[in-house]
C-alpha cells in the first residue's frame, strides 16, 4: 500500500489528481545500480486505478519477489498537459521480498469417472524457487465448503477417488516452496460420472467420430420424438409432459431431453413442473444492480426456513407490466431450471402464487464479464484468459446438445436470445437486446433468422475475441452496415495486442464462411485443453506454421504513400478529432507518431479505451510500413 502527502501548492485549482508510474529495473539476480528500467509488467495491477487517482493512496500487487521497482506519484491537474514541464512526482525503491509461489492460474480436467476425477494444471507464474510439491483441496458442492479434503502431489496431476456419481466438486491448487504455500487458484468445478456411465481414454479423435455418430443418432431419435409429441400432444392433454417425456426419452444413449415450456398451454403448468416454488417471505429485496430483458434487476437475500442466506439475482414482472410478458418470462424460467451444469448460470427458484411474478437466479457477484474485463485490463496471463473462454465453451456444448422435445432449440438461442447467462469464475454475459445482436451473429443468422450450433460457434469466436480484447466492442464504432459490409467482404477481426497467434487463428476457425467447416464445440474444447497443457504453445510465434496464414481485411485500408503527414492518417483511421492534439505535441512526422506507447496516450488527451486500441493497433501498421521501407532503402 503507498501513502504521500498532498502537494504544498495547489496552484490554484481544486481539480488535483495522481497518477502512478511503475518502472522495473533489473530482475532478481540483476542489480539495481546501473540496470535498465522499464515499463513495469503488466500483471502488476493498481487498486483501484494507476491513473485519474483521487485519494493520496494505491494499492500496488503482482509484484516480484527481490525485483527493484520505483513507483513514481505524479500530481496534475487539468493544465498540467498545456506545461513543457512534466508533472511535479515523487519517487521511492520499491523491492519485496516474499517468497511463497504466486496462485497456480487454473485447474483443468483430464479425464473422469462415476467416482474418480483426475486434473492437472500448470506451475505459477512466479514459482519464486523450486516447488517442492502441490496441494490439491477439494469439496463437495452439494455441503458445506467447510467439508473439504486435501491431498498433495509431488507432480502437477492427481487423481481424487471416493467421490459420489453425478456430483459436482470444487477444485483449488497451491504450490509450496521452502518459504512456505502459495495461495490457492480460483475455483473450478467438474462433474462426476452418474452411476453405470463408462468413461475410457480414447484417442482424440476416435472419440471425435463417436461424438459425431451418436449426435447423429441423437438428432433422428430427436426427430422421431418431435412427431411422436406433436400426435400424443392432442391425444393426452390431461396428462403431464413430463410424464409423456419419460416415455419417449432413451436413457441409454446418454442424451438428456429438454421440455420446450412453449408446448405447454398454461406457463404456469411448466413452471410447477419444472422449478421450485419460493415463499416470497424469505425473500428480502435490495438495490437495482441492472437492467434484464423484462426489466429492472435487482439484489436481494434468499434464507429458506432451516437454511443459510444466499444472494440472489431477482427479475420481477412488477405492477403494470405487460399481461404478454407473462408467457415469456415464465417460460424462460422454466427453461432455465431444467440445466444442471456448473457454468450455467443456476434457478434458484420462482414466485408465481403471488404477485409479482418473480424469477430468482444466483448472483454473478463480479458482475457481467465484459465490465468485470474492462475494469481489470491487463491483468490476466494468456493462459487465465484461455481458462474463462474454456469455461464458456464448455457450457456452450452442453446447452448444444441438449434435445429438446417438440421444437429444437440452439444454444445461442438459449444463450442470448432469452437472455440466459453463462458464468465463467463466477462472472456473466451481460444481457444483449436483440437489435445489438449483430455484431455477435454469423452471416446465415442475419440473412436467413435461422440459428444453429454453427452460428452459435461463429457468436463463441466473437466471445473470444472480447475476451482477449478486454471487454473492446467488437468492429469497435463501425455502423452495423458497416459490419454486414465487411463481413460481407471477407473481413476478420485482428488479434488483440498481445492476443497469440494460435489463438487468434482459432477464432478464424470460428469465423469460417461456409458453417459446415466451422469447429464444433467438443473440439473447442479440445483445443483449449491443449492449450492448458502446454503454455508454450501460447507464445508469440506459437503455432504460427500449422496452417496457411489467412489473409485479413483490416478495419481501415491504409495507402501510406498517399498519406503525407500524421493529419493524413489519423482521418484516414477515423480519429481526426486528435489532429489538434498531434499539432499541440509537434507530432508532425511518422517517425515521431512510430514511437508513441499506451503510456504516451493519456497526455496527448486520448482516454477512451477504444480509440487508445485502435491508435495503438495502426501504429504497429505504421510501424510495419517504416521497416518495410527501410528494407527497401537498404
Amino acid at each position: 500500500m503507498l501513502h504521500w502527502r498532498l502537494p504544498q501548492e495547489l496552484g490554484g485549482r481544486g481539480d488535483l489528481l495522481f497518477n502512478v508510474v511503475c518502472k522495473e529495473c533489473g530482475g532478481p539476480q540483476a542489480p539495481s545500480s546501473g540496470s535498465i528500467c522499464r515499463r513495469c509488467r503488466d500483471e502488476v495491477h493498481f487498486d483501484p486505478r494507476q491513473r485519474g487517482l483521487t485519494e493520496s493512496r494505491v494499492l500496488v500487487g503482482g509484484l516480484r519477489a527481490h525485483v527493484p521497482y520505483i513507483l513514481e506519484v505524479q500530481a496534475v491537474n487539468g493544465v498540467s498537459e498545456l506545461s513543457p514541464d512534466p508533472p511535479q512526482a515523487a519517487a521511492i525503491n520499491v523491492s519485496i521480498s516474499h517468497e511463497v509461489p504466486s496462485a497456480v492460474p487454473v485447474v483443468h480436467q483430464v479425464s473422469r469417472a462415476a467416482n474418480s476425477i483426475t486434473v492437472s494444471w500448470p506451475q505459477p507464474d512466479q514459482a519464486n524457487g523450486n516447488i517442492l510439491d502441490y496441494q490439491l483441496r477439494y469439496y463437495d458442492q452439494a455441503e458445506d465448503e467447510s467439508h473439504s479434503f486435501t491431498l498433495t502431489s509431488e507432480t502437477n496431476t492427481a487423481t481424487v477417488t471416493r467421490l459420489s456419481p453425478g456430483h459436482i466438486y470444487g477444485f483449488q491448487v497451491r504450490a509450496r516452496t521452502t518459504a512456505g504455500h502459495g495461495p490457492y487458484g480460483g475455483k473450478v468445478y467438474f462433474q462426476t460420472l452418474p452411476q453405470g456411465e463408462l468413461s475410457s481414454p480414447l484417442p482424440e479423435k476416435l472419440s471425435l467420430v463417436i461424438g459425431s455418430i451418436l449426435g447423429a443418432l441423437a438428432f433422428l431419435l430427436l426427430a422421431a420424438i418431435t412427431v411422436l409429441a406433436v400426435i400424443f400432444r392432442r391425444k393426452q392433454r390431461g396428462t403431464g409432459y413430463m410424464e409423456q417425456l419419460q416415455q419417449y426419452s432413451s436413457p441409454g444413449l446418454g442424451v438428456k431431453y429438454y421440455i420446450d415450456p412453449a408446448m405447454y398451454e398454461d406457463p404456469c403448468q411448466a413452471v410447477r413442473e419444472l422449478t421450485r416454488e419460493v415463499d416470497p417471505a424469505y425473500i428480502k429485496i435490495e438495490e437495482v444492480i441492472g437492467e434484464g430483458s423484462f426489466g429492472e434487476v435487482r439484489r436481494g437475500r434468499l434464507q429458506p426456513q432451516g437454511q443459510p442466506e444466499q444472494a440472489v439475482a431477482i427479475q420481477a414482472l412488477w405492477a403494470g407490466g405487460a399481461e404478454s410478458l407473462q408467457m415469456p418470462f415464465l417460460g424462460r424460467a422454466a427453461l432455465l431450471g431444467q440445466f444442471q451444469h456448473p457454468n450455467i448460470l443456476q434457478l434458484e427458484g420462482v414466485v408465481t402464487r403471488s404477485r409479482p411474478f418473480m424469477v430468482l437466479t444466483e448472483l454473478m457477484e463480479l458482475g457481467p464479464l465484459d465490465s468485470f474485463l474492462r475494469q481489470r485490463e491487463g491483468q490476466f496471463s494468456s493462459l487465465q484468459l484461455v481458462a474463462m473462454q474454456r469455461g464458456v465453451a464448455d457450457a456452450m456444448q452442453y446447452l448444444a446438445t441438449c434435445a429438446f422435445v417438440h421444437r429444437a432449440l440452439s444454444a445461442r438461442s438459449v444463450l442470448v436470445n432469452s437472455h440466459l447467462v453463462c458464468k465463467v469464475a463466477r462472472l456473466g454475459r451481460s444481457p444483449q437486446s436483440s437489435s445489438s445482436l449483430l455484431r455477435w451473429s454469423a452471416p446465415e443468422v442475419v440473412a436467413h433468422g435461422k440459428h444453429t450450433p454453427a452460428s452459435d460457434v461463429w457468436s463463441f469466436g466473437v466471445l473470444m475475441w472480447e475476451v482477449m480484447s478486454y471487454g473492446e466492442r467488437p468492429y469497435w464504432d463501425m455502423s452495423e452496415q458497416e459490419v454486414l459490409n465487411a463481413i460481407e467482404q471477407e473481413f476478420r477481426l485482428p488479434p488483440p495486442p498481445g492476443c497469440p497467434p494460435r489463438l487468434h487463428m482459432l477464432m478464424l476457425d470460428t469465423w469460417q464462411k461456409d458453417r459446415a467447416r466451422r469447429p464444433h464445440f467438443d473440439q473447442l474444447v479440445a483445443a483449449f485443453d491443449k492449450m492448458i497443457r502446454k503454455p508454450d504453445s501460447l507464445q508469440a510465434d506459437g503455432g504460427m506454421q500449422d496452417r496457411p496464414s489467412q489473409a485479413l481485411l483490416n478495419p481501415v485500408v491504409l495507402d501510406f504513400p498517399c498519406l503525407d503527414s500524421p493529419q493524413a492518417w489519423l482521418s484516414a483511421i477515423g480519429l481526426e478529432c486528435y489532429q489538434d492534439n498531434f499539432s499541440k505535441f509537434s507530432l508532425c512526422t511518422f517517425s515521431d507518431v512510430a514511437q508513441l506507447s499506451l503510456e504516451d496516450l493519456p497526455a496527448l488527451g486520448i482516454t477512451l479505451a477504444g480509440h487508445q486500441k485502435k491508435l495503438l493497433y495502426n501504429i504497429q501498421l505504421l510501424q510495419q510500413h517504416l521497416r518495410q521501407l527501410d528494407s527497401v532503402e537498404v
